[in-house]
């Protein structure tokens, strides 16, 4: 199977710039060679639009071309809507008039089963002999808004505003609904592309390209899928080191798990789970909707950088002050109340019946004094407590007979914006969709109003977010681990057992609480002399992974004579769920005093890779589902943060009277377990320590699982 081949940012350059466009399969009997048509003539395509067209002389109204080797002018771009059995037809075509740059709108590909692949592969073949580039098939095509380009499959409606979101969809439909959401809300957008089946340009080519791209300030993406990991990594990374925000909404957040697991590990990473942690690690929001994907990005791509968390309140509405608030804790925003100067200046502004703090309510009187809520926001934006300020109010929505005083009121509020020490982020009442003459003040005083509190408040905490995220790159961008210290040479088959995979954890520098098995009731009285009453004792066999659910743990045993009867009682709870020949024998261990139990478990997700997952373990780890993930490789800053991330990190911090965990001698063990799980990637499906027992600086792995790859799924490397 053919990897994937980036298609880099430079060749995308020519691809989105086109200066004459042939539409092959162009005829007055389709809407969408019609739409194309239509918005390339709308938009003012600047160059020749070519009709091609067998069985026409006259398309749209235009002369038609029998093929594209009539046409005597050299062609930049082709846009291709023929039908399926005719598509090899015009790609040979194509090739003989040097057309290297190719849109197909075609369907019936891989999309239709086995004889759509087939097809497929036989076109890729085809365009990567002969230097061919190829958006789709199956997809609607692109809008370059910057350059007003609109090779584009739906009718656009113009005007088209230009500005700072590139937007990348693996949908066709909802490309237009995006564009319509954007110009309701004055977001501008500088590309828009439709991917469809991305056999060639890529989702994350395209990402790529608008990283490097000047008019696009962040980028949004609707997600079906994640095709190409390695490549959405990569180019996530360099969009967070460039300040590039990615926005993503990413479909299937339906819970079901990648991995038929023996250990709790596999129960709790689910696909999505894994997504959200790769996402959070690369610096990409993730969003619940088309409405956040959009107003997120809008924010971003017009709001300066928010430098804290300490935001200022000015609204004209006291209903609105408590919604806010309210808002403010979900994101985890602080209110701080205001600084005596401050207080001060506002007491001179805001009428007598207000009280003044934070968020403030500036009242109804607005409505008697224009400049009220500019003066108040004035005063609060020089406040040395606030990192930014939240202004609550609205674009106008109908031109009076003279705007002279509107114009003035923008223009001032404008400039106030514009020079404030701190950045000013205006948000509506709702999500309206701005009127043309508020568009005409958004355009004419470079204005940016957040749509609706609920959607606004949701992108300043994911604005708040990813700026953080920018802030400390260093500590969260880690480079690929070495794993080339391969493992100690052992069987790596099937599922081990406990004792199989302690003593596999402790050659790798794990710790690990000592054990001895024994295969006898006298072997195990022996052990549990050497080791120190009173002790734990567990059967020992691949075939048994819950071993206490069927009798299989004896636990405190505190003296010789109920060592040797427990022996006995185990062997006998076992009989009936495993093979005699797979019993090993019991693993005897020293019993350890109350500590914090947490899991560590590494599960090989089918897409990402090796996922750590770290959470508060013991016999309920499933009811609790208290865990935290991430995709390896990761450093001791990293686990120290998931660590931070449990509802139950006041267990490892000393609540409740018990003794604070060393979290720096804890993240070390856990990396540990990191290290031989990235030494054997290719080999690993499932390892699992529960629980790992914490008791100040006493860190030990209690319990193990560890279970291999079959070899048929093990990775075949193509050099």
């Amino acid at each position: 199977m053919s990897g994937k081949v980036a298609i880099s940012p430079e060749r995308l350059r020519s691809f989105f710039h086109p200066k004459h466009i042939a539409l092959v399969g162009a005829t007055d009997n389709s809407m969408w060679s019609v739409f194309t048509y239509t918005n390339l003539k709308a938009l003012n395509f600047p160059g020749t639009i070519y009709c091609v067209n067998p069985n026409r002389d006259v398309v749209h109204g235009q002369k038609a071309y029998r093929s594209l080797l009539e046409i005597e002018d050299e062609i930049d771009l082709a846009y291709v809507m023929v039908p399926t059995s005719a598509i090899m037809r015009v790609m040979a075509e194509a090739a003989e008039k040097n057309i290297r740059n190719l849109v197909l709108l075609t369907s019936g590909f891989s999309e239709i089963g086995e004889a759509g692949k087939k097809l497929e592969q036989e076109l890729l073949s085809f365009a990567r002999e002969h230097n061919q580039v190829i958006l789709g098939p199956n997809g609607n095509g692109f809008v370059n808004v910057t350059s007003q380009l609109t090779p584009y499959g739906l009718l656009i409606t113009p005007p088209l505003k230009k500005g700072p979101v590139g937007v990348v969809l693996q949908s066709g439909a909802l490309a237009s609904s995006i564009m319509t959401l954007a110009q309701a809300r004055n977001i501008g957008l500088s590309f828009l592309v439709a991917m469809g089946n991305e056999i060639m340009i890529s989702a994350t080519d395209i990402i790529d390209y608008l990283i490097e791209d000047e008019a696009t300030k962040v980028i949004a993406l609707f997600l079906e899928s994640i095709r190409h990991p390695e490549e959405f990594a990569r180019v996530a990374r360099k969009a967070l080191e460039r300040g590039k925000p990615i926005v993503a909404l990413k479909i299937g957040r339906s819970e079901k798990s990648a991995h038929t697991a023996m250990a709790h590990t596999g129960a709790l990473v689910g696909d999505d789970a894994v997504n959200d942690a790769a996402f959070r690690q690369l610096g990409v929001i993730r969003v619940d909707s088309l409405e956040d994907l959009v107003t997120t990005a809008g924010l971003l791509g017009y709001t300066p950088a928010l430098p804290g968390r300490r935001m200022g309140v000015v609204t004209p509405s006291g209903g609105a002050c408590d919604i806010l608030a309210d808002r403010a804790q979900d994101e985890k925003i602080e209110l701080p109340e205001f600084a005596p100067e401050t207080v001060e200046k506002l007491q001179q502004i805001v009428p007598q019946f207000s009280t003044v703090h934070n968020p403030l309510d500036v009242t109804g009187y607005v409505v008697v004094d224009r400049t009220l809520l500019r003066r108040a926001l004035e005063a609060v934006g020089d406040d040395p407590e606030i990192d930014f300020v939240l202004c609550l109010t609205e674009p106008p929505r109908v031109q009076p007979e003279d705007p002279t005083p509107v114009y003035q009121t923008y223009e001032q509020l404008s400039a106030l914006v514009q020079q404030a020490r701190q950045p000013i982020v205006l948000v509506m009442n709702t999500a309206l969709e701005i009127t043309p003459f508020g568009k005409e003040i958004c355009n004419r005083y470079n204005l940016h109003f957040v749509g609706g509190m609920e959607h606004g408040m949701t992108a300043i905490g994911n604005a708040l977010w990813w700026h953080e995220k920018h802030r400390v790159i260093q500590h969260t961008l880690q480079p690929a681990a070495d794993d080339s210290a391969k493992s100690k040479d052992f069987p790596k088959e099937g599922e081990w057992s406990e004792h199989q995979a302690r003593q596999f954890l402790e050659q790798h520098g794990v710790p690990v609480v000592p054990g001895v098995l024994a295969k006898s009731a006298e072997e195990a009285v022996d052990a549990a002399r050497k080791l120190g009453l009173p002790v734990a004792m567990k059967i020992q066999s691949a075939e048994i992974a819950h071993k206490s659910d069927i009798g299989g743990v004896a636990l405190g045993v505190a003296s010789e004579l109920e060592v040797s009867h427990a022996y006995q009682t185990i062997l006998e709870n076992v009989r009936s769920h495993a093979p005699q020949s797979s019993i090993e024998g019991i693993l005897i261990s020293p019993m350890r005093p109350s500590g914090t139990e947490l899991l560590v478990g590494i599960v090989n997700d089918p897409l990402w890779g090796l996922v750590l997952a770290v959470g508060i373990g013991g016999v309920f780890v499933e009811v609790f589902k208290d865990t935290s993930l991430r995709v390896l490789p990761v450093d001791r800053t990293e686990v120290k943060a998931m660590l931070e991330e449990l509802r139950g990190a006041a267990l490892l911090k000393g609540a409740r009277g018990r003794i604070a965990a060393d979290l720096d001698q804890l993240a070390e063990a856990i990396c540990k377990v990191c290290e031989l799980a990235l030494s054997v990637k290719d080999e690993l499906q499932e390892l699992e320590i529960n629980p790992l027992w914490v008791r100040g600086s006493q860190v030990e792995a209690l319990d193990a699982l560890i279970k291999w790859k079959q070899p048929k799924d093990r990775y075949v490397h193509i050099e």
